[in-house]
């Protein structure tokens, strides 16, 4: 499948389902429920329908990857959306919850993540030149400091996001977000430090210093 409809097709069930839930959920709605529904859009309305005609490549997604990706995220988005709408204490999403350290903590720690993603993935889209489509390796950024910034970003924005609604379906979220991207960090990283004699000897993979 081409990598722009495969994109979409993966990632608009978390954008359409994510708004499905807040007009179904039952709740009393709060400026607070308005606020996450724009910040979980934001993330996932750019994913799912300006990103993917911000690629470059016209590579393609195998069928079983986009399946498994339309499967993790309508699932991961019912937990989300039916904690935020439906199953959490109606006392905890009030209009006061936008003044709590722990929501302004939470978009801040969220807009720093979105921010390192953008940026990384502006990074790469550079690299791409139709007349000479090798690999490349990435500088500027976070580049400066590990091989998948992009992943770095995702991660900081679903710890963002657990923060800013502070529950254990944020958590789950962070958790498998996680699992899912430090190895493949580990992957990439491996993959440049063998493909590339002059790569950087002092990145890391996705934690600057660390791992």
């Amino acid at each position: 499948v081409p990598n722009r409809a495969a994109w979409v097709i993966m990632e608009a069930p978390a954008s359409l389902l994510f708004l499905l839930y807040f007009f179904i959920g039952g709740r009393e709605i709060t400026a607070a429920l308005i606020v996450l529904q724009i910040i979980w859009q934001i993330h996932y309305f750019h994913r799912s329908f300006v990103f993917p005609f911000m690629l470059k490549s016209n590579e393609t997604v195998s069928l079983s990857i986009i399946i498994f990706g339309m499967i993790f995220n309508s699932i991961n988005t019912y937990i989300q959306g039916r904690w935020v709408y439906t199953f959490s204490p109606e006392t905890l999403y009030t209009s006061a919850w936008l003044a709590d350290p722990r929501f302004i903590a939470g978009v801040l720690i969220f807009a720093a993540g979105f921010f390192i993603n953008k940026q990384s993935d502006a990074i790469t889209r550079r690299l791409w030149d139709p007349k000479n489509p090798g690999y490349k390796i990435p500088h500027g950024g976070l580049f400066r400091y590990v091989s998948c910034p992009n992943y770095l970003g995702e991660i900081v924005t679903w710890i963002g996001w657990a923060v800013m609604t502070w529950s254990i379906a944020g958590v789950f979220f962070v958790v498998w977000t996680a699992a899912n991207l430090v190895p493949r960090a580990l992957t990439n990283h491996r993959w440049y430090l063998d493909g590339f004699p002059d790569y950087p000897q002092d990145r890391k993979a996705i934690i600057p210093f660390l791992l």
